[in-house]
């Protein structure tokens, strides 16, 4: 089983200079290679594959990435299943999960995170996390958002290193990652693993 993420940019005409552009190709790149794993396609869509157990995180530091272009945002569909088809244009593949993925995207009109898998018990519990964790992350600013990006990709590092890769003070980093709800967000993100292995017996010996 895999986890295919659909997403599109919201208000993507706003950014006149197409950053978003270059931050979406800059965190997907950290997931896999385009065009196997991603594909920007149709101006401002996009899809990645990417491993059950790490698909959360993925999505999560996509939004953070495009957050922090100020009234930028963006939608993400995650799909899970199989895939049948494999083609060396993720774009080209087929399966369950890019079923689902496209099902979950077409039905993403008030939120903007959204799972569907084969399990419907797992997508009640995991959507209900994420639409309440959206009530704080719809509301990140672009700051905050770069703070949560960088932590979620570097959690081997603490507070203090982070604040000096970032040229912040610590204070700042500690404050931010209140407001962002950081802590609450990435006990999701370990719920949502913890999930994933015990609906869908994913090894995570056997995770890319």
């Amino acid at each position: 089983m895999i986890a295919i993420l659909t997403g599109d940019i919201i208000n993507s005409r706003k950014d006149k200079q197409g950053i978003w552009r270059d931050k979406l190709k800059n965190i997907l790149s950290i997931y896999g290679k385009e065009p196997e794993n991603w594909e920007i396609f149709r101006g401002d869509s996009f899809q990645l594959e990417i491993s059950l157990l790490e698909s959360l995180k993925a999505a999560l530091s996509i939004k953070a990435s495009i957050k922090q272009i100020k009234d930028i945002d963006v939608r993400i569909a995650i799909g899970i299943g199989e895939k049948d088809y494999e083609s060396n244009r993720i774009t080209q593949s087929t399966g369950a999960a890019f079923i689902n993925s496209g099902v979950c995207f077409d039905n993403l009109k008030k939120y903007s995170l959204l799972i569907k898998s084969p399990n419907s018990e797992f997508d009640e519990e995991m959507n209900l996390y994420l639409i309440l964790a959206l009530l704080v992350m719809d509301n990140w600013l672009p700051v905050t958002a770069q703070v949560v990006k960088e932590s979620i990709l570097h959690q081997e590092m603490n507070q203090i290193v982070l604040a000096k890769m970032l040229g912040k003070s610590q204070s700042t980093i500690s404050e931010a990652l209140k407001r962002a709800g950081y802590d609450e967000i990435m006990k999701m993100e370990k719920r949502y693993r913890k999930l994933v292995n015990q609906y869908f017996m994913v090894d995570k010996l056997n995770e890319k």
